[in-house]
């Protein structure tokens, strides 16, 4: 049997994603990202699922420092929708909740069911995690914010499902392999993903924006971050629609070569099927 790494307990969120994208397999929970690439790297799992952004919170800002020295490649991504449930243990009810125990992250997202249960939210070093102490402590007045998962897994009572603030909450996950063929050039809906570091110069990320845009390359995601604490030095991630073999990509990446101090490929790799319709469902909310 194949097996899938990921970060956090059983039960997951991120547990749910390995499920979802690789049926049948094996899910390895790590304690930190760092483990579930170490896994990958030392044959314990095949793949290793990474959450790399999310619809309300943002970027995983964890990701982008380790992608570069992984020695992994990007050979897909998933994404899953957020549907955060109110555990509680069996036969509690709503007017007995003083506490709301999850991840930090999952905490500002259910914000409005706090006030309404006029509870304390306390912050949790994982969803699952939140449901197994929630389940040891046996406490009407204690629930946790988690996954459906995570409710069979610890044998919590779900009080309420899609507790969440707003519908469209969805996380996108790199998954990440050891190195492996790209996809067929003629193969439609390829995703490339880039690292690189433009001159310190005037305009240098301008050309390389201008390479791309000419070209008629969509870009899905840019994100900057420093390196080594430096404001001199920034390296940028970006995910683009097409295949390096393409012809526009190809002109676009033999350019870069004149404006950056260096780049690489971190994947090639299918795009989601899900991102049309997450595209429509985030409108549909107001979001952007």
């Amino acid at each position: 049997m194949k097996t899938i790494a990921f970060q956090g307990e059983a039960g997951a969120y991120s547990d749910l994603a390995c499920r979802s994208a690789r049926p049948g397999w094996a899910t390895l929970p790590c304690m930190t990202f760092s483990d579930a690439i170490r896994a990958v790297r030392n044959g314990r799992a095949d793949e290793a699922m990474l959450a790399c952004e999310n619809s309300l919170a943002g970027r995983v800002p964890e990701i982008h420092l380790l992608l570069p020295k992984a020695e992994l490649q990007i050979v897909g991504e998933h994404f899953q929708r957020v549907e955060h449930c109110l555990l509680a243990v069996p036969g509690t009810e709503l007017r007995s909740i003083r506490r709301l125990h999850s991840h930090p992250v999952a905490l500002a997202q259910v914000r409005d069911l706090t006030e309404e249960l006029g509870a304390i939210a306390v912050p949790q070093a994982d969803t699952a995690g939140a449901a197994m102490l929630v389940a040891q402590w046996n406490r009407p007045e204690d629930a946790a914010i988690a996954s459906t998962l995570a409710a069979e897994l610890s044998g919590l009572e779900i009080l309420r499902h899609n507790v969440e603030d707003a519908s469209h909450n969805t996380t996108r996950f790199y998954i990440v392999a050891r190195g492996r063929d790209w996809p067929p050039q003629a193969q439609a809906g390829i995703m490339t993903t880039l690292l690189f570091r433009v001159a310190n110069t005037p305009g240098a990320l301008n050309r390389v924006l201008s390479g791309l845009a000419d070209g008629g390359i969509n870009m899905t995601r840019l994100e900057s971050y420093m390196l080594d604490g430096s404001f001199a030095a920034t390296q940028f991630l970006v995910d683009i629609e097409g295949h390096p073999a393409h012809l526009p990509v190809a002109r676009a990446l033999s350019g870069m070569d004149q404006v950056c101090a260096e780049w690489t490929i971190l994947g090639v790799y299918p795009a989601s099927t899900h991102r049309a319709g997450l595209a429509d469902l985030t409108r549909r909310d107001g979001g952007e």
